[in-house]
């Protein structure tokens, strides 16, 4: 059964209605102005800006080397371009797991100079009180468990997480202490689909997924990963949507032809 229910505005209230009513929550994630743009007026509910941006925008082989700045500007580049999805900002790495103080300032930063609607932290128990001081300045916190790729040199794989027992009994005791806090959702990374679907049911709030199967609240992929832009990235969790690896590189191809064969531009297309 499709459910749809248009929101002049999705809010973090509207995806805890989705959750009650058994909507499933979209999300894509965005980093400029156009491309939020184009994912807005498709209809997508949550734009995250990810810290993915490091390895998308940035070209870096981790999430590790983006900065508070970096995020700020792929964050307000979004903003500009969105007029009814709910933007969720990442808290890059070291930004928020040193003191709850710094993760403070830290979030009130991205608030501010961003306009965004909420931040995304990674993590369970250990950075609970950073979470919690966030939520009580009136900052909406989304959370984020199983595969946290700002931890890859402690895990020092991308493999699935929670895979064993102790993992994942953490893993929901985690996920319970979020809710706790006061998180408004949860996201899951790269986890066994039957944990997944125990945690969205032992939680009130959405929790979305991304290589974590069906049995969550939403789902998440990164933008140019399903967009085909990124032919080099095949997990299992990843369906391409269009290829567009193939289409702009053929369209450059052209255009580079037509420059060099004196077609372009045409009369037509000259003053």
């Amino acid at each position: 059964m499709s459910v749809h229910t248009e929101f002049k505005k999705v809010t973090t209230n509207a995806l805890q209605e989705m959750k009650r009513r058994g909507e499933k929550i979209s999300m894509l994630t965005a980093y400029d102005f156009t491309m939020a743009k184009l994912v807005d007026e498709a209809g997508i509910d949550v734009v995250l800006v990810g810290d993915s941006a490091s390895n998308v925008m940035a070209g870096f082989e981790t999430t590790l080397p983006i900065t508070l700045e970096h995020m700020i500007y792929h964050a307000s580049s979004v903003v500009r371009g969105i007029d009814r999805a709910l933007v969720v900002v990442d808290m890059p790495f070291g930004s928020y797991q040193g003191n709850s103080k710094e993760a403070l300032s830290n979030a009130i930063r991205i608030m501010k100079e961003s306009g965004g609607h909420a931040v995304k932290l990674e993590g369970g128990g250990e950075i609970i009180d950073s979470i919690e001081r966030i939520l009580r300045a009136g900052i909406p916190v989304m959370g984020h468990l199983g595969l946290t790729p700002q931890s890859i040199y402690k895990f020092g794989t991308y493999s699935v997480r929670a895979k064993e027992e102790a993992e994942a009994s953490q893993l929901l005791v985690d996920a319970v202490a979020l809710e706790k806090a006061g998180c408004f959702a949860l996201v899951l990374e790269k986890i066994p689909s039957a944990l997944a679907t125990q945690v969205a049911k032992a939680v009130d709030i959405p929790v979305i997924g991304i290589g974590a199967g069906g049995g969550v609240d939403g789902q998440v992929l990164v933008l140019h990963d399903m967009l085909g832009m990124n032919h080099t990235f095949n997990p299992r969790f990843l369906r391409r949507y269009a290829n567009l690896h193939k289409e702009i590189t053929g369209a450059v191809q052209r255009y580079v032809q037509d420059v060099k064969d004196c077609d372009f531009p045409s009369a037509e297309e000259s003053y």
